[in-house]
């Protein structure tokens, strides 16, 4: 499993579960401190100026010990309605590039497969990430104005 976070200007941080792992809030907490510590690196400022973040209500993200991890440092959550996958970003923007590029590939190892991956999420002009950030201000006033029902019937 991947945990992508990006923003108009690309990738902040890819963070690949290991095989057999599974994903609770204290692995997520940890991959928000990751995520953190990227956005030290990659977009200097932005902690300062405060970050806003959009993820679904996933046992993980919703719970207790992530909600006091995104207090603590004062981070907003941009709300997800459940059942949306018209306004998750990445489900109706990212993951289908991704998966027609995978289409067909065979890989031998998971090292050659997480290669891969990185290497397409490298190469994607910056213009694709601020198209899909343009993408979901549209769909949310769509939603908006459709009073709450599916922006993509």
């Amino acid at each position: 499993m991947a945990t992508v976070f990006w923003d108009a200007k690309g990738v902040i941080l890819l963070d690949i579960l290991p095989q057999g792992q599974c994903i609770n809030a204290a692995r997520y907490c940890s991959t928000l401190d990751l995520f953190k510590e990227a956005i030290c690196r990659k977009r200097p400022g932005l902690l300062r100026r405060g970050v806003v973040l959009q993820h679904d209500n996933a046992t993980p993200h919703s719970a207790n010990l992530t909600q006091q991890w995104l207090q603590r440092y004062g981070w907003e959550i941009l709300p997800h309605p459940a059942h949306s996958p018209d306004l998750a970003l990445s489900d109706f923007h990212l993951f289908g590039p991704l998966k027609r590029h995978l289409r067909g590939m065979a890989f031998e190892t998971e090292d050659d497969f997480i290669s891969e991956l990185r290497n397409w999420f490298d190469n994607l002009d910056v213009d694709f990430f601020r198209v899909g950030i343009n993408l979901l201000l549209s769909r949310w006033q769509k939603c908006i104005d459709l009073h709450g029902d599916y922006v993509e019937k």
